[in-house]
């Protein structure tokens, strides 16, 4: 570490010593909050089921431009593989180490201290500022995010715009804004036949074989053709399972789980219906348990995606690329409550892995990017 690092280096820092392994928080929200708090915030935990969440927000006008982001972080793996613990943030060759350091604990770090200028700057500035933080990201995220935009929900509480500070940059910081997600369905598909030895077939139904047209006719299915922002729909069968471990036994029942990842074309209920078309038609005596995890969300050119597009430009030189590529993110949730939704921040290269790291001369030009965003969309007075 440098004798004098950046005030968001010092901050990120801070926030990856503590080991935050998802659903755990380890003060991170603490620490956040006490800086909010200097600035005037009003900071207000929403905790449930063991997962700690913090609603800051300062002033109560429109427009609502919020930051958005999680605490927690996947668990590091074996100490002894990583070159630095991982929760000894650690600066070397030009890169922080540590876990969380690109997901997304310097995101957090450079929310905090681009607020901190810009209220500086402009203590009177117009509409609010605010930030919602869970620690349930990297795990079930059932208690998390989702729980804080039900609370908002019920008290009327939207926002115009959102930045969620997940790792989307591919290749240097500002290559890549992440306008929208898919959506996720999965299903646990259950065949059934009847079991029975394999030496005496016409006294059994093999399922496996019953379902296998089916299954050849699904990966078939062009199930849409994408548009401007999404690629066409996939079907993609993850595990398949059955039979006792005999190799004398013909199964009973087969289990197959699968997965839609969607885009705005198609619904998670027109999906269903065609799924079990399929099955139906092929006969089959199946049940299927369905689970939606996210809906698919996409923010157009608008002037979040123009702020924010302009504002890497100015400090980073960069042109940017709208994308919807990738899993889920928060944004699926907040985008219930909120106009216009987009996620930026560090390289990912390194996300999820051992020696988890950010570039040490992209933790302050990131926290300048989002202070020019919150000026170009909170009016300030000369």
């Amino acid at each position: 570490m440098s004798p004098s690092p950046s005030p968001t280096l010092a901050l990120a820092c801070e926030l990856i010593a503590r080991p935050s392994v998802t659903p755990e928080d380890a003060g991170c929200l603490e620490l956040i909050a006490e800086r909010l708090q200097a600035l005037g915030f009003h900071c207000e935990r929403i905790d449930t089921g063991g997962v700690s969440n913090l609603w800051a927000r300062r002033g109560r006008s429109a427009p609502v431009l919020c930051f958005a982001g999680h605490t927690d972080v996947v668990p590091p793996g074996p100490s002894e593989a990583w070159d630095t613990p991982p929760f000894a943030p650690t600066v070397k060759d030009g890169m922080l180490y540590g876990r969380g350091a690109a997901d997304m604990k310097s995101s957090l770090a450079a929310f905090v201290t681009a607020i901190e200028r810009f209220v500086a700057a402009h203590p009177d500035h117009a509409g609010s500022i605010a930030l919602l933080l869970t620690s349930d990201e990297e795990g079930i995220a059932t208690h998390g995010t989702v729980k804080v935009v039900e609370a908002l929900a019920a008290r009327a509480e939207r926002l115009d715009y959102c930045v969620v500070g997940e790792p989307t940059s591919v290749n240097t910081l500002g290559d890549m804004i992440k306008n929208g997600r898919r959506g996720s369905l999965s299903g646990t598909l259950r065949i059934k036949g009847q079991q029975g030895h394999v030496a005496y077939p016409h006294l059994a139904r093999n399922p496996i074989h019953l379902f296998a047209p089916a299954l050849a006719e699904l990966a078939a299915i062009r199930w849409d053709e994408g548009n401007e922002f999404f690629p066409p729909t996939t079907w993609q069968v993850s595990n398949i399972h059955a039979g006792t471990g005999a190799n004398n036994v013909i199964p009973g029942v087969c289990e197959v789980l699968f997965n839609f990842r969607f885009g705005s074309v198609s619904s998670a209920e027109a999906l269903k219906q065609r799924t079990c078309a399929v099955l139906d038609a092929h006969g089959l005596d199946y049940e299927i348990d369905w689970h939606l995890s996210g809906k698919p969300f996409i923010t157009g050119r608008g002037k979040l995606v123009a702020a924010l597009s302009d504002a890497i430009s100015d400090v980073l030189g960069v042109t940017t690329e709208l994308s919807t590529t990738g899993g889920t993110s928060d944004g699926r949730f907040i985008a219930d409550i909120c106009t216009e939704v987009v996620e930026f921040g560090p390289v990912n290269a390194s996300i999820h892995k051992i020696n988890e790291c950010i570039a040490v001369d992209a933790v302050e030009p990131l926290s300048q990017v989002y202070e020019r965003t919150l000026n170009a969309l909170l009016p300030c007075p000369n």
